[in-house]
């Protein structure tokens, strides 16, 4: 068999291809700059691509390329800076570098990985000093859902040890948090046998933020009847309203009862890097966990999630095992022994290449920015005669507001098909939310390219398609 048989070789020079890749990746690296008038339809070249089976032969490999392109450019794109809608990603540029070094590299770690293991240890120390968390230990995830349920199994086995193995052998159990609880506590729950109907939404306040009274006197009413608290749930950043629940509070609450304090702060926690956030994450200290999504607030590609915990051994006492095929022939721990994950890519990579490229002062103040975007939204359409605004100046970056015209009756239908007729627009890109049984439109402002014009395009478009839809010629 000569070379040019072998198999999975591709018809043109390595180079050529990576060239031809690089130049792509410029081109949609210098698209991202500006915002484009419209989402493209899907052209029919796609849609063939899309409806073909599974290729018995191979293709052009440069031809291939300029298809995943097209495909790519036909898709939303959360890093164009008029997506605004859920919590998107930016897709900063020394990240995406940085997962393209790791994937070529295909390191697995899984166990130690020599200068890679050292790396995620040395980043998950940056991410705890960041945030200002006394991480004793942590490691890099997919996403707050895998983080949350990481955070929660060690939480489950230091309330019942043991558990891991036994089960909970039919203990009456409960897990607290907010009524605006992100659905990822509801999922982890549920993978780790504690059960959704074991968990607790407990009222909120008029910031949509948990009560600490109200946590109090659950888990006290549920210890009275013999059930074993598992753990308490704050949200640092409400997926609704961005709303930040009163960590220190809620930490008074359970230190004072010994029960695990997790702060689920995917969203939000990096802005208690912000000198004019910090006081709003007093008490994030005493937690005994935290949750970290940093290719939402910290701009970088997916996927790329942290989990942080205080106490070392809590992640061993949870997941290590002592398995024949991965012998500790040192005496460190593998990254088996405290994540759900066998193999495991290199995710901290781009954390750390972005904070060696950039410094952690350009993170917050890009995060700075986006806070007063947020604060420009508010009081654009709060000064604005035909929108409504929450009644208090946003927390974070979620900035929910409401077209009102004259002579609508009802504003949930109208806001409801504003919603649908700004993402047929394509202009800005944002989602709806039902928030307190009405439906708002809901921006958020997580990307460091937004400009103050993209902000002031969220009002301009809605009013423009919304004044359409109220006089009856639809948008």
């Amino acid at each position: 068999m000569t070379e040019l048989e072998r198999p999975l070789r591709l018809d043109a020079p390595r180079e050529e291809i990576l060239a031809h890749a690089a130049k792509l990746v410029e081109e949609a690296w210098r698209s991202f700059d500006r915002y484009r008038p419209e989402e493209p339809p899907l052209d029919e070249r796609v849609r063939r691509l899309l409806g073909a089976g599974l290729p018995d032969g191979p293709a052009a490999a440069h031809e291939a390329l300029d298809d995943a392109a097209r495909i790519l450019d036909e898709s939303i794109a959360q890093p164009r800076p008029r997506y605004f809608a859920f919590i998107g990603s930016s897709g900063l540029e020394i990240g995406a570098v940085g997962d393209l070094l790791a994937h070529t590299y295909d390191i697995n770690l899984a166990v130690d990985a020599r200068a890679a293991t050292e790396i995620e240890e040395q980043s998950v120390r940056w991410v705890s000093e960041f945030i200002g968390f006394p991480a004793g230990i942590g490691a890099f995830t997919s996403g707050g859902t895998i983080s949350n349920t990481t955070a929660l199994a060690a939480a489950r086995e230091r309330a019942l040890p043991g558990s891991r193995a036994e089960g909970l052998s039919g203990r009456r159990v409960a897990v607290y948090c907010s009524a605006e609880v992100h659905h990822s506590i509801t999922r982890a729950v549920e993978l780790l046998g504690i059960g959704s109907n074991n968990l607790r939404d407990l009222p909120i306040d008029a910031a949509h933020r948990m009560r600490p009274d109200a946590l109090a006197e659950a888990i006290d009413r549920d210890r009275a009847a013999g059930v074993t608290p598992i753990a308490v749930v704050a949200t640092a950043g409400t997926t609704l309203t961005g709303a930040i629940d009163q960590v220190g509070p809620i930490a008074d609450v359970c230190q004072q009862r010994g029960v695990w304090l997790h702060v689920d702060g995917a969203y939000g926690l990096p802005a208690a890097s912000a000198p004019t956030h910090a006081e709003r994450f007093r008490g994030l200290e005493r937690a005994d966990s935290v949750s970290v999504d940093a290719h939402k607030w910290l701009y970088l590609p997916k996927a790329c999630g942290v989990v942080l915990v205080r106490e070392r051994e809590a992640l061993t006492r949870a997941f290590a095992h002592e398995e024949g095929y991965l012998p500790h022939q040192r005496h460190e721990l593998h990254a088996v022994d405290i994540t759900l994950e066998y193999s495991r890519p290199f995710r901290a990579l781009k954390l750390w290449l972005a904070f060696r490229a950039h410094g952690a002062p350009q993170f917050r103040d890009a995060i700075a920015q986006n806070l007063r975007e947020a604060g420009l939204l508010f009081r654009t359409a709060g000064a604005a005669g035909d929108f409504e605004t929450m009644a208090e100046p946003p927390q974070l970056s979620i900035v929910p507001i409401r077209h009102a015209p004259a002579g609508v009756a009802d504003l949930d239908a109208h806001n409801d098909a504003l919603a649908k007729a700004i993402q047929a627009d394509g202009r800005v890109y944002l989602a709806s939310a039902l928030i307190d049984g009405h439906v708002w439109l809901r921006p958020c402002f997580v990307n460091f390219r937004t400009t103050e014009d993209d902000v002031l395009a969220i009002v301009d478009v809605a009013r423009e398609l919304g004044e359409r839809i109220a006089s009856g010629r639809g948008a």
